[in-house]
């Protein structure tokens, strides 16, 4: 049995997703963009163009959730099916765009570059329970007009694995997807096959800005999923109770369904977000709070109950270096989403209120992803009936260590951690060196990177990747890219 955890009452939920149909169709959204409010007063909604503001009825959001799609699927760089987001199939994927890197050997935050970012996907590369890549890092030896699709060709140069990104510009879209259609052949493969999710982020509180709803409508065209990232703020941007933070974040992502559907109907996309429980005290946004981490686990739940797949970013720390805290809040964030379902969880190697990426934590937490994606697997039987022969043989050799039930069963029953985790004795620890977990952290991070092999994208392809961002960053005065040498 998979073991599921739930946070509201049917009931409750109910009233919730009424109470957020209720705040869209009477008060509405700001969207600052005409396109998406022409869109919008074309299928029957009552748009302000002096303010900016549509109400959207009831049946148009009930056509929306008609045509959303209850799954879809992801692809790697090579077209193999890496993902299917249904159901209660969880995957991991690190957190999203970091400002700063951890530095291990200064233990102090500093900006990345291009050579960061190569040892980051090489090393998610290796990580095998992390799913997918994130453009987790933000160089910042390039034009800032291009750290998007800048960050987005490194991964598919030195990554395999699909990746979540997305773009803080309308005008980044067109080069990021060209830059997929480059790996995939063609618009219509690119379609079939996604490689990509993007985060689309309404702001707090009911607004759209141009870039955002404009990035939503692009990926609707092309048929790249994306991800609505609802950030309210409890008790800043939002209603202090989880209760009423869950109604804004309910009306602000019901709101992107909407648009999306509207631009193509069945068009991929996933019920997320990003909210937070507002520390007054120190005026942040805690990733890590237990009440953050109750949000993200409820709204999974609401967006499971219109139908659609879900992520959230959880599983993730406040904590400035790799301590105790940060394991606290990673593993606690990391269980709640397993054992909610919630199909794609961002945030693993993430610190610092999403703002500082650290590779060491990355591969601490892909042993935590292992270790609650085991736990999610749940508990079954597995030739344990009837019990009596097994405890005849434990009687008579006094141990079952090489008995052919444990030989069979033994990797399925028991997640085995690397070395990252320390499960020595102290006799055998201190012979060992009697290493700190930052120390192993580091050590492995050497390993994978060690053992990394290139990505086996066609030449053509990295070549005319290459080449396509070259020219790219030319527009913005660089004469040319930086060195990719890890």
């Amino acid at each position: 049995m998979r073991p599921k955890l739930h946070f509201l009452e049917p009931e409750l939920l109910e009233r919730i997703v009424a109470e957020a149909r209720d705040l869209l169709s009477h008060l509405g959204m700001e969207i600052h963009n005409a396109e998406a409010l022409a869109l919008l007063a074309d299928h029957g909604a009552s748009v302000d163009l002096t303010t900016q503001r549509a109400l959207f009825p009831g049946d148009l959001i009930d056509r929306a959730l008609k045509t959303a799609a209850r799954e879809f699927s992801l692809y790697d760089s090579l077209g193999n099916q890496t993902h299917r987001f249904a159901g209660d199939h969880v995957y991991f994927t690190p957190g999203s765009a970091a400002l700063y890197l951890l530095d291990p050997d200064t233990g102090r935050a500093r900006h990345p570059v291009t050579s960061d970012y190569v040892r980051y996907a090489r090393l998610v590369g290796r990580l095998p329970h992390i799913a997918s890549q994130s453009t987790a890092l933000v160089p910042q030896d390039v034009p800032a007009e291009v750290q998007d699709s800048y960050r987005l060709c490194l991964s598919l140069l030195h990554c395999e694995k699909p990746v979540v990104t997305g773009a803080f510009s309308a005008g980044a879209f067109g080069i990021m997807k060209e830059l997929q259609t480059l790996v995939r052949g063609s618009d219509a493969a690119l379609a079939e096959k996604p490689l990509t999710v993007f985060s689309c982020c309404p702001t707090a509180p009911l607004k759209w800005s141009h870039a955002t709803s404009a990035n939503l409508m692009d990926c609707a065209r092309a048929g790249i999923p994306v991800e609505y990232i609802a950030m309210p703020l409890s008790g800043f941007m939002a209603p202090v109770t989880l209760v009423g933070t869950l109604v804004q974040h309910t009306a602000e992502t019901l709101s992107g369904v909407v648009l999306t559907q509207l631009v193509r109907p069945g068009a991929p996309a996933l019920f997320g977000g990003s909210p937070a429980a507002f520390d007054v005290r120190y005026e942040t946004t805690p990733m890590g709070a237990v009440e953050t981490m109750m949000t993200d686990c409820a709204y999974s739940e609401i967006g499971r109950s219109l139908g659609l797949p879900t992520q959230a970013y959880i599983a993730l720390s406040d904590a400035k270096l790799l301590d105790a805290q940060a394991g606290l809040e990673t593993g606690v964030g990391a269980a709640l989403a397993a054992l909610s379902g919630i199909n794609s969880v961002s945030g693993p190697g993430m610190l610092d209120f999403e703002s500082c990426q650290s590779l060491e934590k990355l591969v601490l937490d892909n042993e935590i992803c292992g270790m609650v994606l085991r736990m999610a697997s749940g508990i079954e039987a597995r030739e344990d009936f009837p019990a009596r022969p097994h405890f005849e043989e434990l009687l008579r050799d006094k141990h079952l260590l090489i008995a052919k039930h444990t030989r069979k069963y033994l990797r399925q029953e028991h997640f085995f951690p690397g070395p990252v985790i320390d499960r020595a004795p102290r006799a055998r620890w201190l012979e060992e060196g009697g290493t700190t977990l930052l120390e192993r952290a580091r050590r492995e991070v050497a390993r994978l990177l060690g053992e990394a092999q290139p990505v086996r994208l066609a030449a053509d392809v990295q070549r005319a990747l290459r080449e396509r961002m070259a020219a790219e960053v030319r527009r913005f005065g660089m004469e040319a890219l930086p060195s990719e040498q890890a």
